[in-house]
């Protein structure tokens, strides 16, 4: 397993907000103490961006000229952004290698669609990483799993109708934002009551990893969010620890090679659940 972190995505901050470089750094620490190593990623390129963004959106982020209160214009942001990007890049890089890879890095970007910011993520690294991928080997195919608790409208508008990419999504329905209802051609959602048990929502999640083994992918990137587990803020959700393990087998079982990109995750106990999803994801 490939771990791509640097502390340099701690760097930026708001005060108050809950996408904050504690949430990360606790468990890069946590990571660390479990030995592993991680790998420093570096900044994908502006076209690269392009690939997914509109030249406006990009611009926007550059000057800082946009409104959401979710993810403000802080200094620096665009830099954080495109590291964080760039370490998706490398982390299907390294899949495509046979090694599986995680990117621990921040801002998150599954909430980012073609022309906005917003959700805490400024641009949409999963979708970058997909595209830039594409791009080389334009024959193939990517499968995209999002089991972060919220849905990912940004990737679902960035992918919709496009015929070498499936979007699968496992989320809660009626919070933020609002959308993952139905699904759209190859975007499948999976819609889910609050506290749904962690037995029915691993019955979906087979339900979702057939979807996905039918599409017969090249690679399939993950967007990992960690906000169903239980006691999470902004979730209500109740999954326990053991089942993000689980989701990390059944990844595994799927015998594809897999990368992941950290999305959400707000609770005390997220050091725990990405440990527990990489041991699932890498043990034999």
């Amino acid at each position: 397993m490939i771990l791509l972190y640097s502390d340099s995505c701690l760097a930026y901050k708001k005060d108050g907000h809950a996408e904050s470089p504690d949430r990360i750094g606790a468990v890069a620490k946590h990571l660390k103490q479990l030995g592993y190593i991680f790998v420093t990623p570096h900044p994908c390129l502006l076209e690269d961006v392009l690939l997914v963004h509109s030249e406006a959106h990009l611009r926007n982020i550059e000057t800082g000229d946009y409104s959401d209160p979710d993810t403000p214009a802080l200094s620096g942001i665009l830099d954080h952004a495109l590291v964080a990007a760039g370490s998706a890049i490398q982390a299907a890089g390294y899949a495509m290698q046979g090694q599986s890879a995680f990117s621990l890095m921040r801002p998150p970007g599954h909430h980012a669609t073609q022309n906005k910011a917003m959700g805490f993520c400024y641009f949409n690294n999963v979708a970058i990483a997909a595209a830039r991928y594409l791009k080389t080997n334009p024959t193939h195919k990517v499968a995209i799993l999002d089991f972060d608790c919220h849905h990912g409208n940004g990737t679902e508008d960035i992918f919709l109708g496009h015929d070498k990419v499936l979007y699968v999504s496992l989320h809660q329905r009626t919070i933020f934002p609002e959308t993952g209802l139905l699904s759209k051609g190859n975007c499948v959602n999976f819609p889910l009551e609050p506290d749904t048990s962690d037995e029915t929502y691993l019955d979906v999640l087979d339900r979702a990893c057939k979807n996905i083994l039918d599409f017969k992918p090249n690679v399939l990137g993950v967007s990992a969010g960690f906000d169903a587990y239980q006691g999470d803020p902004l979730s209500q959700m109740q999954l326990d620890s053991s089942t993000f393990e689980k989701i990390g087998r059944k990844i595994k079982s799927m015998q594809l090679p897999v990368f992941a990109v950290m999305e959400g995750g707000y609770s005390t106990g997220l050091p725990q659940c990405v440990a527990l999803f990489l041991k699932g994801l890498t043990e034999k």
